[in-house]
């Protein structure tokens, strides 16, 4: 049929309802409440036949055909029967179009008494560093990887520098010494480097060692120097 009136329509629909009170209907979600679990649908169509302008009819979730949390997504076509009470046009069963479970909407109630208890704890995202709420109810995309120390992406916090209890004063000169010589080293010098800790601090503080003989006619101070050309050119290169 073509288009017709809402009073005839209105006419129409209240006889039915008052036989049968089984009314088919078919239109499209207006808006629904995901955290109070109701909302409204825009009926278009009330026994095939068109509805203009749209009426308003009341739809509950416990009313909705589909798994799990059950909601409408706002602008979703659907497919409905529905009777006539005291407060308006209620669904009483609403499906999607062909009768098929509605397609729902992707948004989820948060709970704020969950939020509340977190808060105190201190918890932080993961994801984007934000204090208020956890990495799976991020709304940012999956960010890189970084240290939950200090934040950066360059490494983890297990690796974190700045994490490590800064040396204390006068420590320096004592790690220095009883750590193996840099790279470059001739393999027999980082042998014996290694393996002698204290030979090898004595020349790095520009002393001779006790142990080393030196060459006749050479003076320690000579010879200290000596050994600190060497160290530049043979040993850090």
């Amino acid at each position: 049929r073509g288009g017709v009136s809402e009073e005839e329509i209105e006419g129409e629909r209240d006889d039915k309802i008052s036989k049968d009170r089984n009314v088919s209907g078919a239109g499209f979600c207006k808006w629904f409440n995901v955290r109070m679990g109701f909302g409204f649908i825009s009926m278009t169509s009330s026994e095939g036949s068109l509805v203009e302008p749209p009426l308003d009819v009341f739809v509950h979730q416990s009313k909705l055909v589909m798994d799990g949390f059950r909601s409408l997504k706002e602008g979703e076509q659907v497919e409905f029967t529905y009777k006539k009470s005291s407060k308006g046009l209620e669904s009483l069963r609403v499906t999607g179009p062909g009768g098929g479970p509605c397609a729902g909407s992707e948004r989820r109630p948060k709970g704020k008494v969950l939020l509340q208890k977190r808060k105190p704890k201190g918890d932080r995202c993961y994801n984007c560093g934000g204090l208020d709420h956890h990495a799976k109810e991020c709304g940012l995309p999956p960010q890189p990887k970084k240290c939950h120390y200090c934040q950066s992406i360059a490494h983890m916090v297990a690796l974190c520098p700045h994490k490590a209890a800064a040396p204390a004063p006068g420590s320096q000169d004592e790690h220095a010494s009883t750590s193996a010589p840099p790279g470059g080293c001739r393999p027999f010098e980082t042998l014996y480097f290694s393996l002698n800790p204290s030979f090898y601090a004595e020349i790095m503080s520009g002393c001779v060692p006790k142990s080393f003989n030196n060459p006749p006619g050479s003076s320690n101070l000579a010879l200290s120097a000596q050994w600190q050309e060497r160290e530049k050119c043979e040993v850090f290169t």
